[in-house]
């Protein structure tokens, strides 16, 4: 997996399980054998003023509403962040500095990492892990997340 791929997964991951975890059955509430499941009964429709058409019939409940696209799930990458550095009990400036941004998230923040990191957003400059490729590494990062579902401020976007 892309160093891009691990971090906006231990970010979106991180609302994504605090809302969407699935409910598993406990043993008390376990699903019925298939053969205790009731067959569907088939209904007469009723004609509606004899124009053929048919009125299925209806049960008083109104079915749920589908949409044929899914909804888009927007992550608030800063609340996402400030909550990982609380949970890895270190002082981390996760705002400014692609490292502390990193460690926050439990990664290797090492040289190699940010190089991999910088070929794959598409920094041209030298990949020595100098104030600038870090800086513009954290730039082009919180702007990526931004593009793939994150809510991130205007002011980090900058």
């Amino acid at each position: 997996m892309s160093i891009f791929g691990k971090i906006k997964d231990a970010i979106f991951g991180r609302s994504a399980h605090a809302e969407t975890a699935p409910v598993l059955p406990t043993a008390a509430e376990s699903t019925p054998a298939p053969s205790s499941i009731p067959e569907p009964v088939a209904t007469t429709a009723t004609p509606v003023g004899g124009t053929g058409q048919a009125v299925p019939p209806t049960s008083g409940a109104s079915a749920p509403v589908t949409s044929a696209t899914s909804s888009v799930q927007t992550v608030d990458v800063a609340a996402q962040l400030d909550a990982a550095v609380v949970t890895s009990g270190q002082k981390l400036d996760w705002r400014h500095s692609i490292v502390d941004l990193m460690k926050a998230l439990g990664m290797d923040a090492s040289l190699s990492e940010r190089k991999e990191l910088a070929e794959e957003l598409g920094y041209t400059g030298e990949l020595n892990g100098s104030a600038e490729m870090n800086t513009w590494l954290h730039k082009a990062l919180l702007k990526k997340l931004s593009e793939n579902g994150g809510k991130v401020a205007a002011e980090l976007l900058d």
